[in-house]
């Protein structure tokens, strides 16, 4: 149990420093509306406050309610998506609507019971959502949180691991003020983002320094303790632009895998990368190719240069190959032909969204 005074201490600077440096240019700060509030939480996961912005502000606009949101084609919602990446975030928002329409006919729950049900809201979001909606008392656990209370406390216990799930819940629990959640998990937000920061926190004029463990002890770039890293793998990725006079083949992903429900052109995943100056990997790519085209004769225009996307776990490193069909290609049901206009109405993942970007002059 922590000391009474500690707890005391703790909110009042917390609070103190909050007055004087609270992030003032979020538009969904004060928001009460937890349709909005679980917009904006769902679209800053995995996701930086000035990258995601825009894209909140985006989606209140086409999406003002839930009903909008629910009755949206599935396409047309991953292309206001695209380019913000880990789209499962997206099909999720999009199921989730349509549970609060069908469960709750459109009113956000407002209980933490409820909340947690809905696709994709794991215990932070919906501890957020109820802190800043309903102000519940539930501390919003993030990564700034886990910071902040891993330096003061000195909580050496590795993040995400049950030890460290349960001490921090526990403390997370005691130094929450539970009359006012909505304006303290704000501040413990705020806190960690700009003055408790990952590296090169400006500890000497920290408000809680007095108290904190890391400060008095020397272990500021120690805490708090992360888990190893996992190894990044690279994929390589060779898409075929396959051009019918001026329209080009693309189908969508609809395996278990990375960008499920995006769009893409003919896809010939490789060990390596293919060079056209080594005969066994060419060959193979060669092969393939004719497999997919069912035989049809086709001439390569160009190769691209590499178009790399990074992402948590892997690299992926794309080559575009740019041919031209004589005809289409017989008995292709998974594959689409659209022309370069109708090619904006599609998501796709950034690395194509890019070559598109480059080539959109010269593609046909």
């Amino acid at each position: 149990m922590l000391d009474t005074e500690i707890i005391h201490f703790f909110r009042t600077q917390l609070y103190a420093w909050h007055a004087l440096n609270a992030r003032k240019n979020m538009p969904w700060l004060k928001e009460r509306d937890a349709y909005k509030i679980w917009l904006s939480e769902i679209i800053l996961q995995q996701t930086t406050v000035q990258q995601g912005t825009p894209y909140y502000l985006k989606f209140v606009k086409a999406y003002p309610t839930v009903f909008d949101l629910a009755n949206a084609p599935s396409d047309e919602v991953l292309k206001n998506w695209e380019g913000l990446g880990y789209y499962s975030r997206a099909r999720n928002l999009i199921f989730a609507a349509k549970q609060i329409v069908a469960d709750f006919n459109g009113v956000f729950p407002n209980n933490f019971d409820d909340i947690l049900k809905l696709k994709g809201v794991g215990n932070y979001t919906a501890s957020a959502i109820g802190a800043y909606a309903f102000n519940l008392p539930h501390l919003a656990i993030d990564g700034n949180a886990y910071r902040v209370m891993a330096r003061f406390f000195g909580i050496d216990a590795v993040l995400q691991s049950p030890e460290a799930n349960k001490i921090f819940s526990k403390v997370g629990n005691q130094i929450l003020d539970a009359n006012n959640s909505a304006a303290f998990n704000q501040a413990m937000m705020d806190f960690g983002a700009t003055q408790c920061t990952p590296s090169s926190p400006n500890c000497s004029r920290c408000p809680l320094n007095l108290n904190c463990y890391a400060f008095n002890n020397g272990a500021v770039g120690f805490l708090p303790v992360k888990k190893s890293a996992v190894a990044k793998t690279k994929r390589y990725f060779n898409y075929v632009v396959a051009c019918v006079g001026d329209s080009v083949y693309i189908h969508q992903r609809t395996e278990s895998d990375i960008w499920r429900d995006l769009y893409q052109f003919i896809l010939i995943e490789t060990e390596a990368p293919i060079e056209q100056t080594q005969e066994m990997t060419f060959q193979y790519f060669d092969t393939k190719l004719s497999e997919i085209l069912n035989g049809a004769a086709y001439a390569i225009e160009s190769r691209s240069e590499n178009f790399v996307q990074q992402l948590t776990h892997r690299t992926v490193i794309a080559t575009f190959w740019e041919i031209k069909l004589e005809k289409q290609i017989a008995s292709a049901p998974d594959f689409i032909l659209v022309s370069e206009t109708e090619l904006q109405r599609y998501a796709f993942p950034k690395v194509i969204s890019n070559y598109l970007t480059k080539n959109q002059k010269t593609l046909f």
